[in-house]
């Protein structure tokens, strides 16, 4: 019999791994109240074929999260709320970090293919090697008495 290629199962923080009884204990808390989050959507766990939850080691920790808020009495709406933006952040930070690669990229692959200086008409692009025209004239100013 063949043995399955561990290669071929790429595992990360979001894969589900625990069922609702190894998360609950994982987590610190009771199944029940588990079953609770997901039905507010606070955790939502992923479900298998015959509808079992399955929880990833992401789960787990935002559980634990919710429990740490809820022990300094934010309200279950408070913490699906700040679960929310914190979501966002991470989404927005991945997003920033894919954009600044791109940008990266863009300057080894393509080095001085765009350069800009400020004129008087507001910014302009300059062709590579140039340098833009500066201004030599003197202008005098006197304060009207």
């Amino acid at each position: 019999m063949d043995r399955p290629d561990p290669t071929q199962w790429p595992m990360d923080e979001h894969s589900p791994l625990f069922a609702i009884a190894t998360a609950a204990e994982l987590s610190g808390l009771h199944a029940q109240t588990l079953r609770q989050y997901d039905r507010l959507g606070l955790v939502v766990p992923q479900r298998t074929a015959g509808k079992s939850r399955r929880y990833s080691m992401r789960d787990v920790v935002q559980l634990r999260e919710i429990a740490r808020l809820g022990g300094e009495g934010i309200s279950l709406e408070g913490i699906k709320r700040i679960l929310e933006l914190e979501n966002q952040v991470t989404a927005l930070q991945s997003r920033v970090r894919e954009l600044e690669r791109a940008l990266a990229d863009e300057m080894v692959n393509r080095p001085g293919a765009r350069v800009f200086a400020a004129g008087e008409s507001g910014v302009v692009p300059l062709r590579h090697g140039t340098r833009p025209s500066r201004q030599t004239s003197v202008v005098v100013w006197r304060p009207l008495r």
